[in-house]
């Protein structure tokens, strides 16, 4: 599928402060999670996209328009910031009736409370947004952003707040939104739920691009970062000796029950294992990846740059 966004050697800076780095990268339909530590330029770079910020360089462009230059797109753009903006002495039905006026859509009331039912706000509808907890107000937001029915959806740190039962639903939602073909941009620092969400993960640090891909993608081009395997059974420290004289084995540490091999070539070693098990009399009881996961992959990232 074609990128609905498309981000073409993208700079922002602020006085002497760079922001964002030469970044090119392109967002189509479906869920992309956007990782990286405090200051790597993720709330810049989606608020460029939006056409809140004005390039310092570069371009992008949404359905082959510049937001900055085209406003009739804003009708197919949505974006939930992470700070807190709403208005603290308007109901969570205001709030959001008021975004769907603002975007011209029909029967704003009912858009409202249907929007509201989807984050399961309605029955908070008519309490004031300044009394609801942080999570609630990110629920909220998300209600306004959804009430213009937009192709895009650009989301700062939605599930901030959002006690667990909350998050899994929105994780959910976000799903369903990106199955549905549109575009969904999620920004958010808990590694863990990126992998729930996001099949494709756009990793920044100090404003450059790092990494882009899926996490399996993106951990088997690392090529020159050992890979991690954690093996479990009887008679570990036999094998740990047969291991050490294996190639592809760049090192073995014994833990307990288990041992912890790094190697360079991790299909070598898995094809030479049960070899290895049955040479040396060793039960096996498990064998798995210690460094898959995403928070091991962005580690590795946030560490080599």
């Amino acid at each position: 599928m074609s990128d609905s966004i498309v981000v073409s050697e993208l700079s922002k800076w602020f006085g002497p402060k760079v922001a964002v780095s030469e970044v090119t990268i392109g967002f189509g339909p479906g869920v992309t999670g956007l990782l990286g530590p405090n200051g790597a330029g993720k709330t810049t770079l989606m608020r460029v996209i939006a056409g809140l910020q004005k390039p310092s360089q570069g371009s992008v462009t949404i359905h082959g328009m510049d937001p900055r230059k085209d406003v009739s797109i804003y009708k197919d753009i949505a974006l939930v910031p992470e700070d807190e903006a709403v208005y603290e002495r308007l109901t969570a039905l205001q709030f959001v009736e008021l975004a769907a006026k603002l975007a011209k859509a029909s029967d704003p009331r009912g858009r409202a409370r249907a929007a509201l039912d989807t984050v399961e706000m309605l029955g908070d509808a008519d309490r004031r947004v300044g009394g609801f907890s942080k999570g609630m107000r990110q629920r909220t937001k998300v209600a306004a952003a959804l009430v213009s029915d937009p192709d895009v959806l650009l989301l700062d740190e939605p599930l901030n707040g959002a006690d667990p039962v909350q998050r899994a639903k929105l994780i959910d939602l976000f799903h369903e939104l990106g199955d549905q073909g549109r575009t969904v941009v999620v920004s958010s620092h808990v590694l863990s739920e990126v992998e729930r969400m996001a099949e494709r993960v756009v990793a920044m640090v100090d404003g450059r691009l790092a990494a882009v891909g899926s996490v399996a993608d993106i951990r088997g081009a690392m090529t020159d970062v050992p890979r991690q395997i954690f093996i479990e059974g009887k008679g570990m420290r036999q094998l740990a000796s047969a291991l050490m004289a294996t190639e592809g084995v760049v090192g073995v540490h014994l833990e307990r029950d288990r041992l912890r091999v790094a190697a360079s070539d991790a299909r070598a070693v898995s094809h030479a294992l049960p070899k290895l098990a049955l040479a040396n009399s060793v039960s096996l009881s498990r064998v798995e990846p210690a460094d898959e996961s995403l928070e091991s992959v962005f580690r590795y990232i946030v560490e080599g740059s």
